[in-house]
């Protein structure tokens, strides 16, 4: 094989192909953070109000963020059913966007508090623990 051959080989060889790819892959994979990013956790409270049924204290919340803007609220309470709630932020606060539940985070005044209603039960906690992005 002539020189120039293997010369030009080595050199296309050790561009950096894979690396250019890989960062490509990277930037196009990664997304900026959004409401759902920012409340999801575990938090821990109170059912304070309930329409069909008594107070309860030690509820567990967990908020999981399952689209952009957009959570699914779950908990072993059976009072408080699974729902997904969609996302807006109005002035300093989170809130649901639309639909029969209610989704309210104050973003400056108690970032880590959390009120829900849904069901007709009232709960209100704060964040125990934050939910990594995916």
């Amino acid at each position: 094989m002539p020189r120039t051959v293997i010369v030009a080989t080595a050199l296309a060889l050790s561009l950096p192909i894979a690396t250019t790819h890989a960062e490509t892959s990277k930037a196009t994979t990664a997304r900026k953070a959004d409401l759902a990013d920012r409340v999801a956790g575990t938090y821990k409270g109170a059912v304070i109000s309930d329409a069909r049924g008594s107070s309860r204290d030690n509820v567990t919340i967990t908020v999981t963020r399952v689209s952009a803007n957009k959570v699914e609220i779950k908990s072993a309470y059976a009072r408080i059913p699974t729902v997904t709630i969609p996302l807006e932020k109005a002035m300093d606060a989170i809130l649901a966007a639309r639909g029969p539940h209610v989704f309210l985070l104050d973003t400056v005044r108690s970032p880590d508090r959390l009120d829900l209603t849904i069901d007709d039960a009232s709960w209100s906690g704060t964040r125990v623990s934050i939910h990594a992005p995916k």
